[in-house]
């Protein structure tokens, strides 16, 4: 069903050797300048849009003109547990299964927040948040996924961790995400790492940390305990936030908060010490993070001791009926450096943008010791503001100056702050008056500092920006000459691709359109199908009826692969055939399934049992195909158990499949697809002459269709089902053979719709880590990253073989194909990378400009490197070879 026979397979050396050696040389330079200049703006541009934020080098110490505190500060040790990706309803919310914790917070001995994550809310940015005070740069969510990145580490920056460590007050231990040893690293007397990208593992990741507290509780050498929980993250990412796993998860967490507590009341040497609970991100409906949607950026945030029922009559809890996740109330993550400073007292990192939680001051009962500590944030946060801002802190010294400005600007305002601030609690300090006036004044700077400060945009290198569109303009030189060198097939197709290619690139301009660009692409899409098919019915006046039946399928099978997922942003949450079809009528869902393992078998056994000497290769397929299927229902079992329950007459499997690990039928599956694919490169010997190419193609087609169902979520295989309906009927309905531009058309646009029928979207929460860890034992970034593209991109890729087989019954003929095809297919590319880059620089004070655009900027160099350099130009042209 994949290519179908093929008339004049015999080569056509006329075609063939149609443009001599040297003109053939000269049409693919361009073609392949443009791809490396394009790559090399990627990257160049990226330097620049993405740099690492400047920082101050060193660690704090006390302000020598003003004292630091007399008293002695609260606590002295200090319990820092994460748990990943903890939703501020995970614990605050009636459906919370943190009942102990509950409990807490009704007695008192508990402080609740809901604390506000920035994007990107990935771990590693939000680790850099939590311990320095600062805003990390967007790169570090590109840093988080390189598990050997050393770049990213803390060891020269200022934290509360290097504060503990250079107080030398104990010992300090970490277990957990190994993200803590690499941001810090040598900081830990004991420690013991565990990664944080196997998301399959749910227990032993958890288990791995639980083992040494016991043990840990009974020592009391140590001074800052770090714990990082993975396992409800990997459940999220899994079956999301209302999976079966969920609740069990939970109690656990509890039951680690109840057993650390316990222990702080029952000894003596854990009387001063603090536990933070609290999320280092929360996660959307889906189970994922890295966007700013409400679920993503709110967390949950707790202050646990016995000695807070002293000054907490406490709270109810839970908390019912409240909207955006926003329970209690809020406070910025930055917040908690300064806020962990003053308890265990030490100076507040250098580059921190925190403010002290105004809460926990009552835990102080002299008001000098209040005034002192939001004193000496605000002395921080003021070094902070005057380096960043220097011409305005130094022509603004005093309130007569801010009179005489009529319209101040963000940074002139913050220098007027500052100045009446300052004559407060100096006037303050002078007289012995009542602190408070002078306090709220600091905390108007303090407020107005974080505000400015975080919200700054990042110290953009314009320079290697504009050189990065300035290459980006050259690729796009060289890729219209190559792609106006080829001989353009047909009008209506050729205008019709620049259409697109330009109103897509205008869109990139608003991030509205970026947000739901599946629109574009939806609508792009069916207008096209609809012209192909009026040009069919035009030109096949003889089969009127069959060719009726045959188009008005293709335009339904478009409608039902449109509103398979509803993704983007504005309408994510709506209505779905998955969420209202689908999963409520799963009989339906596992028909499609084995309907779809079932169209691959057979294309592949009818094709086996052609090959010379080896009939009984037929049954190869069947036997991959079954395992294959087998390995899905082990992994929806674990995945999402619900498609599972009600199918009894899938029980036997599941009670067969259950026996085996998951990683071993998963590298049972891929070594029979190596298998597989290696008999039919022996048996069909594509190197002997054009039918023999033709004939694998199919097979790989096949064969890759059966690696992609594998990658693939089990409520979205039934897609690839209607690909291949789709690509059916476009053979069929378009029978005049389809010419070399109307191909490439087709091609890009199935390539983009796929991706986001499948569930994709601009957002980095959208990255599905289901699939990534398939066969693999343990991270390695290498087999990650290919699964993971693989996973994500499985539609574009599926549509990229396809095009192979429509280029293999196209017109035109010969070694040109794969050249006119990729070359259409690179001025694309080169013109949309360009117009994001663009807009990326247009926008860059936009205020989405970290949650819009700089994840489309991602997307796109994912886009231009993996979907278009290596699928469509590396493994597309390879397909291509004598075709």
């Amino acid at each position: 069903m994949c290519c179908g026979e093929v008339e004049g397979v015999e080569t056509d050396r006329a075609s063939i050797t149609k443009f001599p050696s040297m003109n053939s040389l000269s049409r693919r330079a361009p073609i392949i300048l443009a791809n490396l200049l394009i790559l090399c703006a990627i990257a160049i541009f990226a330097t620049g849009f993405f740099p690492h934020k400047a920082f101050l080098p060193g660690l704090a110490t006390w302000h020598p003109e003003y004292r630091p505190m007399d008293s002695k500060s609260p606590f002295d040790k200090v319990i820092f547990m994460v748990v990943d990706a903890l939703r501020s309803d995970f614990v605050y919310g009636n459906a919370s299964n943190f009942l102990f914790t509950q409990s807490l917070i009704r007695s008192g001995a508990a402080l609740p927040f809901t604390g506000h994550a920035s994007p990107p809310t990935i771990t590693m940015p939000r680790v850099k948040a939590i311990t320095t005070g600062s805003v990390p740069s967007f790169i570090d969510l590109v840093l988080n996924f390189a598990e050997s990145d050393t770049t990213s580490t803390l060891a020269t920056q200022d934290s509360w961790l290097a504060q503990r460590k250079a107080k030398a007050s104990g010992t300090m231990v970490m277990y957990g995400d190994d993200t803590w040893l690499r941001l810090f690293p040598g900081f830990f007397d004991r420690s013991d790492g565990t990664t944080s990208f196997f998301v399959s593992d749910f227990t032993e990741v958890d288990a791995n940390v639980t083992r040494h507290i016991p043990h840990e509780l009974a020592q009391s050498d140590w001074s800052t305990m770090v714990l990082h929980f993975l396992g409800l993250d990997h459940i999220g990412h899994k079956t999301g936030p209302r999976g079966p796993n969920m609740p069990a998860k939970q109690r656990e967490m509890d039951g680690i908060v109840q057993d650390i507590y316990t222990a702080m009341e029952n000894s003596s040497h854990l009387d001063s010490c603090l536990l933070v609970l609290l999320g280092d991100h929360g996660m959307n409906e889906g189970g994922n993070h890295g966007g700013s949607s409400a679920g993503e950026v709110s967390t949950a945030l707790t202050f646990i001791s016995p000695k807070l029922k002293n000054v907490n009559l406490g709270l109810s809890s839970p908390v019912f009926d409240v909207g955006n996740f926003r329970y209690y109330d809020e406070a910025e993550q930055s917040d908690i450096a300064p806020t962990l400073a003053g308890l265990l007292g030490f100076p507040i990192p250098k580059n921190n943008l925190g403010i002290i939680i105004p809460h926990m001051l009552s835990l102080w009962e002299d008001e000098a010791d209040r005034f002192q500590l939001v004193l000496q944030n605000a002395l921080q946060m003021h070094t902070v503001a005057e380096a960043t801002f220097p011409t305005e802190f130094d022509t603004i010294r005093d309130s007569d100056a801010c009179s005489t400005i009529e319209t101040r600007t963000d940074a002139q305002d913050l220098a007027c702050l500052w100045s009446a601030a300052e004559a407060s609690f100096k006037q303050t300090i002078l007289t012995s008056m009542d602190a408070k006036p002078a306090i709220d004044d600091l905390y108007r700077f303090l407020r107005k500092a974080q505000d400015i400060l975080s919200g700054a945009a990042s110290n953009y290198n314009l320079s290697r920006m504009y050189i990065g569109i300035g290459i980006a303009i050259a690729a796009v030189s060289c890729s219209i000459l190559s792609a106006t060198a080829q001989r353009l097939s047909a009008a209506l197709p050729a205008f019709v691709f620049v259409l697109v290619m330009l109103i897509y690139s205008i869109t990139m301009f608003a991030s509205s359109y970026v947000e739901e660009e599946h629109q574009f692409w939806y609508w792009a899409l069916g207008a096209w199908l609809v012209t192909m098919v009026c040009k069919s019915n035009r030109y096949q006046m003889d089969t009127v009826n069959y060719r009726l039946l045959a188009n008005g399928l293709l335009l339904i099978s478009f409608g039902t692969v449109r509103r398979w997922n509803q993704t983007g942003q504005k309408y994510a949450g709506e209505a779905d055939l998955v969420t209202e079809i689908l999963t409520t009528n799963v009989w339906l869902l596992w028909l499609l399934v084995v309907l779809t393992y079932a169209l691959i078998s057979h294309n592949l056994s009818s094709r086996s049992a052609s090959w010379m000497e080896a009939k009984r290769m037929s049954l190869l397929p069947i036997l991959i195909s079954a395992s294959a299927f087998l390995f899905k229902v082990a992994f929806t079992w674990a995945d999402a158990p619900e498609l599972l329950q009600r199918m009894g007459i899938l029980r036997p499997v599941v009670t067969f499949v259950v026996k085996y690990p998951l990683v071993s039928l998963a590298r049972v599956t891929f070594l029979g697809l190596v298998h597989l694919l290696a008999c039919s490169i022996y048996y069909e010997a594509p190197w002997r002459d054009r039918a023999h190419r033709i004939n694998f193609l199919k097979v790989f087609h096949d064969v890759l269709s059966l690696l992609l169902v594998t990658q693939t979520r089990t409520v979205n295989i039934p897609l690839i089902l209607l690909f291949y309906v789709q690509l059916g009927l476009l053979r069929r309905t378009c029978s005049q053979k389809l010419e070399q531009t109307e191909v490439t058309l087709t091609s890009l646009l199935f390539q983009y719709a796929s991706f986001f029928a499948l569930g994709g979207t601009n957002a980095i929460s959208s990255v599905d880590l289901s699939n990534a860890y398939n066969g693999v034992s343990g991270y390695n970034v290498v087999a990650v990253g290919m699964l993971t593209l693989v996973s994500n991109w499985a539609g574009p890729i599926w549509w990229t073989s396809a095009t192979c087989c429509l280029l293999s019954e196209s017109k035109v003929s010969g070694r040109s194909k794969a050249f006119d095809h990729f070359a259409l297919l690179t001025l694309f590319a080169c013109v949309s990378t360009l117009a994001v880059m663009v807009a990326c620089t247009v926008l860059r004070e936009h205020l989405f400009i970290w949650t819009v655009f700089s994840p489309r900027y991602l997307y796109t160099v994912a886009w231009a490197f993996g979907q278009h350099v290596m699928i469509n130009g590396v493994f597309g042209s390879i397909l291509l070879v004598g075709i």
